[in-house]
């Protein structure tokens, strides 16, 4: 079997197996505040990040990874490795896929990039049924069709703590902005082809999740999926509620926790709550 090395980058969320894998590399992307730049997990977390924002005089950039980091990194992987499975953020909030992309035309080691559509723990968990089926004897080409089949299955859902944010990062366009903000609505927000949108707009937050929980109970009983995502900006609390529901209502189903770290926070706000599944992870 082909030695693989698994490459992902720090909008992931890392669990103890991937995180001591020795086959799995992060590469991190960086948040711009008030023109220091810090490194996403390494010398900046959620908590430090978002008392930062309270006082920033200039609104938060992220920045991808260079094309070097990459291929520093690829480089380094061709001594120890027969083949590269690079799996990323979503190529339509970040550079990330494209930075991947132009450092694996660069190196002799063969580099296959997946956009995964998505961010956080879906992400983590597409790269690890990527592993398994790897490691299940499938060839490369299966396991990234594979992949992408699942990826393409995906549904998230996601209640944003700061609008304000998320415009200013150009990731909602001013118009929904203002909708938002001036009709004290809150919206739900999705991807469709790793991009996001408004799904739709509610009037309170109960709302919203009995909105979201009736996508969930339409999706789960169509494809009787097996893993459920909950992603939070600070307040794992909130999530925790929402996994002690699910797990009363669905004791068969594994329902996972994880925050969304800090350079997704930049634009989402410490109040975000998402819900994410792959109709398709059987």
């Amino acid at each position: 079997m082909l030695k693989t090395a698994w490459v992902t980058d720090s909008t992931a969320y890392l669990d103890e197996k991937l995180m001591n894998h020795p086959d799995v590399y992060c590469v991190p992307l960086s948040v711009i505040l008030d023109g220091e730049e810090f490194v996403d997990g390494i010398n900046l977390t959620p908590n430090q990040l978002f008392e930062r924002l309270k006082q920033l005089k200039s609104p938060p950039k992220t920045s991808q990874p260079s094309v070097g980091a990459f291929h520093a990194l690829y480089e380094k992987l061709e001594k120890k490795y027969d083949q590269v499975i690079s799996v990323h953020l979503s190529g339509k909030l970040s550079g990330t896929v494209s930075s991947s992309q132009q450092a694996a035309k660069l190196v002799q080691i063969p580099v296959t990039v997946v956009d995964s559509n998505i961010l956080s723990l879906p992400m983590s968990a597409l790269m690890k049924k990527g592993m398994e089926l790897l490691e299940a004897g499938e060839n490369l080409q299966e396991v990234i069709k594979q992949m992408e089949e699942i990826r393409d299955t995906n549904e998230t859902y996601v209640l944003v703590g700061s609008l304000e944010q998320l415009h200013r990062g150009g990731r909602l366009s001013g118009l929904k902005f203002f909708l938002g903000s001036m009709l004290n609505i809150k919206p739900i927000i999705s991807f469709d082809k790793g991009a996001l949108f408004v799904k739709d707009k509610v009037r309170s937050e109960n709302k919203a999740k009995e909105r979201i929980l009736n996508y969930f109970k339409q999706a789960y009983e169509k494809h009787s999926f097996k893993e459920v995502y909950l992603l939070y900006g600070l307040y794992e609390e909130q999530a925790n509620e929402w996994r002690s529901e699910l797990e009363l209502a669905y004791p068969e189903l594994k329902v996972s926790t994880a925050p969304l770290g800090a350079v997704i926070g930049v634009h989402a706000g410490e109040n975000t709550l998402g819900i994410s599944w792959f109709n398709g992870m059987k």
